[in-house]
């Protein structure tokens, strides 16, 4: 393991060697990029899982290696990395999800004329999340963190000519910059308490005793307890980057990019920075905490949580755009992860964000597909019939659609989603949290059988009669496809009740085999209750767009006809976006022209007066110099040219004169001379 944590460093350098390659090489060398960065993932992934194989073995203590960076006056700064099983784990799942959308990149990207462009991006992405999960400091966490947000701006925007990619871009950008600044504000505030912000020090770091103590003798718990207060001011930061209400608008809207971007950024990797960063702080989150009980900062985070995964369920449920509908999946799937997380700690809430990251890329991949093999069309209304057509990315879709929905026992969603609901029934606060994870799990279920029958069941519908024919896409987007399937089928029996392997592993412990836990009342009486919930999302779904034939696009939703102000709200996200356009923008819109005005009237006049103030003393020196100074000294250096010019006479080169003027002088001395002697 001590072998294996000396050469961890490479998981992000290698990519963002490759990424700082392909900014200097020229546009058409596509073979070469996509092998460079294609490689250097690669690479990266099988170190990475070398990191998680010993992490398997040796669970128990984290292996870290640190370095000064800087030093000023007596202090030092410190960064480093660390192996343990967190870090090993999102780092392997990072890498190897990273890499089969790197591959299929190739075939999606295949026309595109910034082809090499694109992997540059993909590739500098790649870099910084690795760096951000196996960073053992939280300011080298931070800078991943904001270079994870350069990526995301610049994959998000790739088609700069589309304007609506450049707004999504920038959207996303100043939407996370938010919550950004709370997580700068929360580290600032951690080193000033713990004068440290390494993770883990040999007992000094601030996760640790020493950090933690000096945090814990700030006061009692409560909401402005300065523990508490850090915490909340690092989930801000959480909260934008993984998409939680109110900051999640961003996150559908990203969907102007390239579809892999979508996969690989805003399903698999980026979105899960924010439940990474809460899992990595948990000692500081549940610092102070009852026997039995929650701290202020878990109970917001399970609401929070909570809301979001239901709030954005309801308004998948009514949207047309694939993508947009998977999007708003995501966001509700990382509120799970975040109310597993306040619920049941690191290993409910990771194993989910572990099991996610392979069935959503699998989905938004499959997307990928079916917008490849229907011509650039995202309305799921324009499609249908495309299980004949496209009989891989059908399967594959459907797994992963499974998995999503929650289907027992075969799929990993199941399992991972039933733990966070079995945590979430024993929280001891409220049961709140659990009835809206129950409801949201139905509405994933249904909404998600709407969109494979739109998609794949029916007669095919186009915008334009004669339009291409629907066609599977090449195998280099079809394997990713089945790997990411069976990861989303098998991944789900490392965490079983019988065989807890992820979530022990992920609590630094060793799993054991336990079958027993397999028939207990508990778990057989919640998986019941689970599999009901989706078998009535999956069967509502049916009933409303399976029964009948679906009609045509252009007709009203089988949906709306229950209810078309419900649906008409729904399918305007609940005027989210109208909300914030007519208070936050208005309102920041509102006194940027005041500050025009201000600047232009207020500040701008006042730099004027003084301008012409000085100005008019420029003229009023300018006058006196002119008038008094400047023709004072003409006049006597006039005065003192007409002197020299009479003296000047004498010096006219005449010997005689001069005797004669030495005559004239001499006679007149001699006079004095005599007159003074009389005298």
């Amino acid at each position: 393991m001590e072998r294996i944590a000396d050469i961890f460093w490479l998981v992000p350098v290698l990519p963002l060697l490759a990424a700082g390659i392909l900014a200097v090489t020229r546009r058409p060398h596509r073979r070469r990029a996509a092998t460079l960065a294609i490689g250097a993932m690669g690479a990266a992934c099988c170190i990475a899982l070398l990191g998680l194989g010993a992490t398997l073995l040796h669970p128990e203590e984290p292996v870290v290696r640190n370095f000064t960076w800087m030093k000023f006056g007596t202090a030092s700064l410190e960064l480093g990395w660390v192996l343990d099983p967190l870090s090993a784990a999102m780092a392997a799942m990072v890498s190897f999800v990273g890499t089969l959308i790197f591959i299929f990149s190739v075939g999606y990207m295949a026309h595109d004329e910034n082809f090499t462009r694109f992997f540059n991006f993909l590739a500098l992405f790649g870099a910084a999340m690795l760096g951000l999960v196996i960073a053992n400091n939280l300011l080298l966490l931070f800078i991943c963190w904001e270079l994870v947000g350069l990526a995301s701006y610049l994959l998000i925007g790739f088609w700069y000519h589309k304007p609506s990619a450049a707004n999504a871009a920038k959207k996303a950008f100043i939407t996370t910059r938010i919550g950004d600044l709370g997580f700068l504000l929360g580290m600032v505030w951690l080193y000033a308490e713990t004068g440290t912000l390494v993770f883990y020090d040999g007992g000094a770091g601030c996760l640790e005793a020493g950090g933690l103590d000096a945090l814990a003798a700030r006061g009692p718990g409560g909401l402005l307890a300065v523990p508490t207060l850090i915490a909340l001011l690092l989930f801000c930061g959480a909260m934008g980057k993984s998409g939680q209400v109110p900051l999640h608008v961003w996150l559908p809207d990203a969907m102007e990019g390239p579809t892999p971007v979508s996969a690989l950024i805003h399903a698999a990797t980026m979105v899960a920075a924010g439940v990474f960063l809460m899992a990595r702080v948990y000692p500081l989150l549940e610092l102070g905490a009852p026997e039995g009980g929650s701290t202020t900062a878990l109970t917001v985070i399970t609401w929070v949580g909570a809301v979001t995964a239901l709030f954005a369920a309801l308004i998948a449920t009514a949207q047309n755009d694939i993508k947009r509908i998977l999007a708003y999946s995501t966001v509700s799937q990382l509120g799970y992860m975040f109310l597993g997380l306040g619920v049941g700690g690191v290993a409910v809430g990771m194993f989910h964000l572990l099991t996610h990251a392979f069935f959503k890329a699998l989905l938004f991949l499959g997307s990928g597909s079916v917008i490849h093999g229907c011509h650039e069309e995202q309305d799921i209304r324009y499609m249908g019939g495309l299980r004949r057509k496209m009989p891989v990315t059908f399967v594959t879709y459907a797994v992963g659609m499974m998995a999503l929905a929650g289907f027992p026992i075969f799929f990993s969603g199941f399992w991972s989603k039933d733990e966070i609901l079995h945590a979430a029934h024993g929280w001891p606060v409220s049961a709140g949290p659990f009835w809206m994870g129950l409801l949201g799990a139905a509405l994933t279920a249904f909404y998600m059988t709407r969109q494979m029958l739109y998609v794949f069941f029916g007669e095919r519908r186009q915008r334009d009669a004669h339009g291409h024919e629907a066609h599977e896409s090449p195998a280099v987007m079809t394997w990713p496809l089945l790997i990411l399937a069976a990861f989303a089928i098998g991944l789900g029996f490392v965490g079983t009740p019988a065989w807890a392997l992820a979530p022990e592993y992920l609590e630094g412990r060793h799993a054991h085999l336990a079958f027993g836990h397999l028939f207990s009342l508990e778990f057989i009486g919640l998986a019941f209750v689970s599999t009901l919930v989706v078998a009535a999302g999956v069967g509502a779904g049916w009933w409303l767009y399976g029964r009948r034939p679906l009609a045509p696009a252009e007709d009203v939703d089988a949906l709306a006809h229950l209810s078309p102000e419900v649906h008409r709200v729904l399918g305007n996200r609940f005027y989210v976006d109208e909300f914030y356009a007519a208070t936050v923008i208005r309102l920041n819109a509102l006194l940027s022209r005041g500050c025009d005005l201000l600047d232009r009237w207020l500040w701008g006049g006042l730099t004027a007066l003084v301008a012409y103030g000085f100005l008019g003393l420029a003229w009023v020196g300018k006058f006196f110099e002119d008038n008094a100074i400047n023709r004072g000294f003409d006049l006597g250096c006039r005065r003192l040219d007409r002197g020299a010019g009479r003296a000047a006479g004498w010096q006219d080169g005449l010997v005689h004169n001069y005797l004669r003027a030495l005559g004239v002088g001499f006679a007149t001395l001699l006079l004095i001379l005599t007159w003074g002697c009389q005298s």
